[in-house]
């Protein structure tokens, strides 16, 4: 008889041990899927808002290069000598209409590149800094003379797809 007495009385403790433990996980796991869902959810006005604005902030026309076929040379004086520099340039455009103008004016554009790199000096190309400075002149000086015969500023930026000075 002492025994099963001992039998009995493990039997709800084992039990009672085995509920609380399934209890447990179970408000662990409602507790985790409810921090889960109010942290990493979004209502819909939020996320119709995220929509908007990078659907704004992407371009609604694509990226065109207009390839300058011939490389730019001039000289530039220096300190000491007078340098020779070579410099290629491709057009940054958005949109076939404004790769079409780019093409049409490139003479235009070719006489405001080679005005901009008459201006330049030895020490403005030698720096990293100089060069970036000497493109966005570049940049500036196109964007106004297509301007004014265009009446819109056409490219987007101008690129030096190889630099070379000796």
């Amino acid at each position: 008889m002492a025994v099963e007495d001992i039998e009995t009385e493990e039997a709800p403790k084992g039990k009672s041990k085995l509920l609380i433990i399934i209890i447990a996980v179970v408000v662990l796991l409602v507790g985790g899927g409810g921090a889960a869902f109010f942290l990493l959810g979004s209502d819909d006005s939020s996320q119709g808002e995220q929509t908007a604005s990078q659907q704004s902030a992407t371009p609604v026309d694509p990226v065109a290069y207009v390839n300058i076929p011939q490389p730019f040379l001039f000289n530039v004086a220096g300190d000491k000598n007078d340098r020779l520099v070579q410099v290629k340039v491709q057009l940054m455009v958005r949109g076939s209409e404004n790769e079409n103008l780019a093409r049409y004016h490139s003479p235009l554009i070719e006489s405001s590149l080679l005005s901009t790199f008459a201006s330049a000096s030895v020490e403005q190309l030698r720096t990293a800094n100089g060069r970036v400075e000497l493109r966005n002149k570049a940049t500036d000086d196109i964007k106004s003379s297509l301007n004014r015969a265009v009446g819109q500023p056409v490219i987007e930026r101008v690129l030096f797809t190889d630099f070379v000075m000796q």
